[in-house]
């Protein structure tokens, strides 16, 4: 378990240069608190700014999920003031980082690190679709010839995914058995919101994805010494069940140094 004890590690660290980051002059909150009970920020990467529409949207909701960690933490230190000794206080960061901008696609990841009182602080990763010719979030169904739960598509792909973080997990020294019966990574499901994280990932073919990154926060596929995983899945894993639409998009491989935009 060393290599995963590292791995959180390394999270970790990066946790801690994502706050201190938020210090720097380059990298302004569009939202921020700092009080007895909680101190957070809202960051947005500068990139989305160049979509108006979505830029407004992630800002409305970044703001209302700090107002709401502002308000518990408030009431939770008027109910237990003494779990506040000692300058102890919660904690919310959310930021939102641009992925990829395809064709009419935007990916974006979102990260929170919060801290509510516990053992340790939490990371939580997502991602979101942007149709900027809709301008609304989408998820992947337009790129599948059908998206239905336990479907062919959504299992085949839940099956590339269950692999991909087999052979991670193996890198970490983590044995995994079989990446369709492992108890911890059951929990990638043929299911729209259980398959994970997903962006598109850019591809060596101008205006054409390579393929799906996949993203899972600590505790999702593991335990939470683990740390986070991230996943490529290629578009030649799931190309029996693109949709026109994912035919058009999808092409080429992926670039040698994409890994590090995770």
């Amino acid at each position: 378990m060393k290599s995963a004890q590292l791995c959180l590690a390394a999270a970790m660290i990066a946790a801690g240069l994502c706050r201190s980051a938020l210090a720097d002059d380059a990298v302004k909150p569009i939202a921020q608190i700092d009080n007895k009970a909680i101190e957070g920020s809202i960051v947005i990467d500068a990139p989305l700014k160049a979509y108006p529409a979505l830029y407004a949207d992630l800002a409305r909701a970044g703001k209302r999920e700090l107002a709401k960690w502002a308000a518990e933490a408030a009431n939770e230190r008027k109910a237990h003031p003494d779990e506040f000794n000692d300058d102890r206080r919660w904690s919310f960061d959310r930021s939102y980082n641009l992925r990829s901008a395809i064709g009419r696609y935007v990916s974006v990841v979102r990260g929170d690190e919060t801290y509510g009182g516990g053992a340790h602080p939490n990371h939580v990763i997502d991602t979101l679709f942007w149709d900027t010719q809709a301008n609304r979030f989408i998820n992947i169904a337009p790129f599948l010839n059908e998206t239905k739960e336990n479907g062919p598509a959504l299992t085949a792909l839940a099956k590339a995914i269950r692999a991909a973080l087999a052979v991670e997990k193996k890198a970490r020294d983590i044995t995994v058995a079989d990446p369709d019966t492992d108890p911890e990574l059951a929990s990638v499901k043929p299911k729209l919101t259980a398959i994970g994280g997903i962006a598109l990932a850019p591809s060596t073919e101008k205006d054409k994805s390579s393929g799906f990154s996949v993203y899972f926060s600590p505790y999702a596929v593991g335990a939470y010494v683990e740390g986070p995983y991230t996943v490529f899945i290629p578009w030649t894993a799931f190309r029996a069940h693109l949709s026109a639409e994912g035919v058009r998009l999808f092409g080429g491989e992926r670039p040698p140094d994409d890994e590090k935009n995770e």
